[in-house]
């Protein structure tokens, strides 16, 4: 076979622009035993390909997963899991649940009642204060970017 159409096809082939019958080509050619010196390193990497080939599978197919056994044992498997979790849910909601509720924002003054209205009020202040500050980082942000794109 001719030395310079085996180096363009094997150009074309790390390319990635080969067809089959091309790729064909180089197998027959690096399997047989008159390949040129400098491109005997690309011998193995063809000579793999027809290796695996060859090579019977001496191992037994895996066994099939759903076969009926595996199936009914998966089902009452998944039927018993179910059930697990069904009764920890339960016994969860029965030990979490209190029967008397308490009460929660009465006030037997008016006086006790405007001096928690008043407290709640200014930690809400206290907290809308801190995301304004933080608005206002993103404002200088924004003016910093206008600066630099000058929009």
């Amino acid at each position: 076979m001719e030395q310079s159409k085996i180096e363009f096809i094997l150009e074309k082939y790390f390319e990635g622009e080969t067809n089959i019958a091309e790729e064909n080509e180089l197998r027959t050619y690096f399997f047989s035993s008159n390949v040129v010196q400098h491109l005997q390193q690309y011998q193995p990497l063809f000579g793999y390909y027809i290796a695996e080939k060859e090579q019977k599978l001496d191992q037994k197919p895996p066994p099939n997963l759903t076969s009926p056994t595996k199936s009914r044992k998966l089902t009452w498997l998944s039927i018993a899991a179910s059930i697990v979790v069904l009764i920890g849910a339960g016994t969860f909601t029965f030990f979490n649940y209190n029967n008397s509720p308490e009460e929660l924002g009465t006030y037997d003054s008016p006086e006790e009642a405007f001096a928690a209205t008043q407290k709640a009020l200014d930690l809400l202040s206290e907290n809308v204060n801190v995301g304004i500050n933080s608005v206002q980082h993103i404002q200088e942000f924004e003016n910093s970017k206008n600066l630099i794109f000058k929009k």
